[in-house]
């Protein structure tokens, strides 16, 4: 399954830009389709309840698809593989564009998370299979940026496509990226092997899909329905309960589980796992809700809130591309120590935000959470991997994603809660209220 170095090398930096095209794309989908809510709600006559789901779609297919990655690629060929999660990708994104009611939108997010989601962990596993242990800091550097960019960049790309054309648009931006990315994978990535022995353990993954699918609705759902009030969230957090601990009892018993638990005896990856999750609790949740405290409690518009948020990623980025060069000559732990205490100090100076700070203290503690998270992803995606062995890097980038991504859900979820003390008075679909905003007839 590995790209093999010698056949890679020679195009090493045409499968870069390619790997980090497919990677940008679909981290813009994390946040891009966030400011258009209020306009597809608008143009398909949905509630604001109903329109949610376009975002809650999206996440579960692609958290459930995630873990397989492995498997996949395994069977069927890395390169296969990739192709068809980007040229699938690409059309689920032509196809939510084009949509013309609520439940196509929603069924056409579900097929771009279940096709789009081995993207992430395919473009880590083939960033280190091309590059030697001195230049794979580098390389996830540079993969980290368009990580971290999409989400920065989504919100403002977002609120321009929307404003100046219409909501549509922030699907269709994905075409000229995937296509670009789909010709440059099928002209220089090389051929890799497959394992048609390879077998899919359906029960360990039904379990855990159906723990990850009812845990995130229950998320989800939750503020709205006023948690363990509710008996539809009780048994929600039941089913999720019950499936984890099947999964987890057959993990332990099964000769060939879906999830390889000698995955875990690598420390590096135990330990790596376990931070990912922790920055998705704290730094995505920060994420997640400073674009509404800006326009809600701020009266910020669209895209000043997203300029205002912008800085932030450019300090990501900068840290990133300096922390690849420092990888190797510094220890790693003093790099992410680093990297936590300048995100503690930016999340503690954020508890004494009023409606009334100042745009300049915005931008600084933005740009200092920014070099702070990109002192702590890149060493930490590097050591949770690079101990893997190329069989297993897909396999353990996928489980890596997961755990980021669940970290992720629970901690927005629980700030969400707490800033919330009636169910759903804010909420980023609750933005824009007022201005009842509808689809512009002239793109429609």
């Amino acid at each position: 399954m590995p790209v093999e170095r010698a056949s890679a090398g020679g195009n090493r930096a045409a499968i870069t830009v390619c790997v980090i095209l497919a990677t940008l794309m679909q981290a813009l989908d994390t946040t891009i389709a966030n400011v258009a809510l209020p306009y597809m709600q608008g143009s398909v006559s949905a509630s604001q309840d109903q329109i949610d789901w376009v975002l809650t779609s999206y996440i579960v297919a692609a958290a459930i698809m995630t873990p397989p990655t492995g498997y996949l690629a395994s069977r069927f060929g890395l390169k296969r593989l990739f192709l068809v999660s980007v040229a699938g990708f690409t059309i689920a994104s032509m196809l939510c564009g084009m949509a013309q009611s609520l439940v196509e939108i929603v069924l056409f997010r579900v097929l771009q998370g279940l096709l789009g989601a081995a993207l992430v962990p395919l473009s880590q596993a083939v960033l280190l299979n091309i590059n030697s242990k001195e230049r794979q800091g580098s390389a996830m550097a540079l993969w980290g940026v368009a990580v971290m960019a999409g989400p920065v960049l989504g919100p403002v790309l977002g609120g321009w496509l929307t404003e100046t054309y219409s909501w549509r648009y922030v699907f269709y931006i994905n075409l000229p990226i995937g296509i670009l990315a789909f010709l440059g994978m099928s002209a220089f990535l090389p051929e890799s092997r497959q394992n048609a022995s390879e077998k899919l353990d359906w029960f360990g993954f039904g379990a855990l899909s159906l723990a990850i699918g009812a845990l995130q609705v229950l998320l989800d759902r939750g503020e709205e329905l006023d948690w363990f009030g509710s008996s539809e969230i009780v048994i929600e957090a039941i089913i999720a309960a019950s499936a984890f601990y099947l999964f987890l009892a057959h993990t332990f018993t099964a000769d060939e589980p879906f999830v390889r638990p000698s995955l875990f005896r690598d420390r590096n990856f135990a330990a790596g796992n376990l931070f990912v999750a922790i920055v998705g609790l704290t730094y995505y949740a920060s994420l997640a809700l400073q674009p509404p405290y800006l326009q809600d409690l701020m009266n910020y518009p669209i895209v000043t809130a997203g300029v205002v948020l912008g800085p932030r990623g450019v300090g990501t980025m900068a840290a990133m591309l300096a922390v690849g060069r420092l990888i190797g000559r510094l220890d790693t732990r003093i790099l992410l120590g680093a990297g936590l205490g300048l995100t503690a100090w930016s999340f503690y100076a954020m508890t004494g935000w009023t409606p009334n700070v100042s745009q300049m203290t915005i931008i600084v503690v933005g740009v200092v959470q920014g070099i702070g998270l990109g002192f702590i992803f890149v060493p930490l995606s590097t050591a949770t991997l690079s101990t893997l062995t190329p069989e297993l890097r897909a396999e353990g980038a996928g489980i890596y994603s997961l755990s980021r991504n669940i970290g992720s859900s629970v901690g927005i979820s629980v700030v969400n809660a707490l800033l919330t003390p009636t169910p759903r008075s804010i909420t980023p679909t609750s933005r824009c209220k007022s201005r009842q905003p509808t689809e512009r007839s002239t793109t429609q």
